[in-house]
């Protein structure tokens, strides 16, 4: 259990450090949007180039890793709308619980892979970001569709937004290059290594500034639903399944890790944008947040 906190706890502290300068709008209110974007479109993106463009991917068992989260994202995903009725949501307010469920915090993954499996958990991490991300966004878009939250000109625009995802695009590039033996030459891995050093801890800042503390007041069934799977049922669901496909135990490791994860603060945004309850979803972020800095090592701590 030492190790395990050992490793998550400076990621922890980074969050808290971000949720202080979030409460003091230190340096200023338009500062952290600005950083954030640079985050999403650059500094992430060369991370997982520089991870995927030269990682030994043979280590790491993709086929069974991808059945392991996507098999779990998909019957929760499908669980949830068989319980629409009994949760007594409004079509927005489900698309939060929805995205709570089923998104996770890219960075949290990332920096903890990193930290207790050293480059090989970056690597695996890097390829479940590669499988999960596209599926995810996939899902949610889709889920504000069948709610009804927007309308058909949104979904152009929505689907147009997922095809120059960058995370998605990096994955791509990292995949490409990877496959044709091009990799990075010369000083590019350098470069592209050195942005990528500077997305986990910023990004890790970025998510505690996100944190709305006022939001944590509300508690209903849709949170204690969403709070419920995402930090409890799919990790339960993924460990189950690690262990039927004898995945190794970094791949398993990385895999519960993802499960586990809290929801991505990008919710919020989507929320907004796309006709979403986002009080809602600054409460499911905070809250499970928080909760994670507390179940996370937990569930690791069960497997070690």
């Amino acid at each position: 259990m030492e190790s395990i906190t050992g490793a998550l706890g400076p990621l922890f502290l980074l969050i808290l450090l971000g949720a202080a300068l979030g409460y003091a709008r230190w340096p200023s209110d338009s500062f952290w949007p600005q950083i954030e974007q640079l985050i999403y479109f650059v500094l992430f993106p060369a991370m997982l180039v520089s991870t995927l463009a030269t990682a030994d991917v043979s280590q790491v068992p993709v086929g069974r890793l991808a059945l392991v989260l996507l098999g779990s994202m998909a019957l929760f995903g499908m669980l949830l709308w068989r319980l629409h009725g009994w949760l007594q949501l409004t079509p927005a307010a489900f698309t939060s619980v929805f995205q709570g469920a089923v998104r996770f915090n890219t960075y949290v993954g990332v920096a903890g892979a990193a930290a207790l499996h050293g480059s090989l958990g970056a690597t695996t991490a890097a390829v479940a970001v590669a499988v999960m991300v596209p599926v995810v966004n996939v899902m949610c878009v889709a889920s504000f569709v069948a709610a009804g939250t927007l309308g058909g000109a949104n979904v152009g625009k929505s689907a147009m937004a997922l095809i120059k995802n960058p995370l998605i695009l990096a994955c791509l590039a990292g995949i490409g290059l990877n496959l044709s033996g091009v990799g990075l030459p010369g000083w590019s891995q350098e470069t592209v290594e050195l942005l990528g050093r500077a997305a986990l801890p910023l990004g890790l800042v970025a998510v505690g500034v996100a944190l709305r503390p006022a939001a944590l007041l509300r508690v209903d069934r849709g949170v204690l639903a969403t709070n419920s799977v995402k930090l409890l049922l799919m990790p339960a669901l993924v460990l189950a399944l690690s262990w039927m496909l004898q995945l190794d135990p970094v791949s398993r490791d990385v895999a519960l890790l993802f499960a586990a994860l809290p929801t991505a603060t990008s919710a919020y945004i989507l929320a907004r944008q796309l006709g979403g309850d986002a009080e809602l979803m600054a409460a499911i972020i905070t809250g499970q947040t928080l909760l994670a800095m507390l179940t996370l090592p937990l569930w690791l701590q069960l497997v070690s």
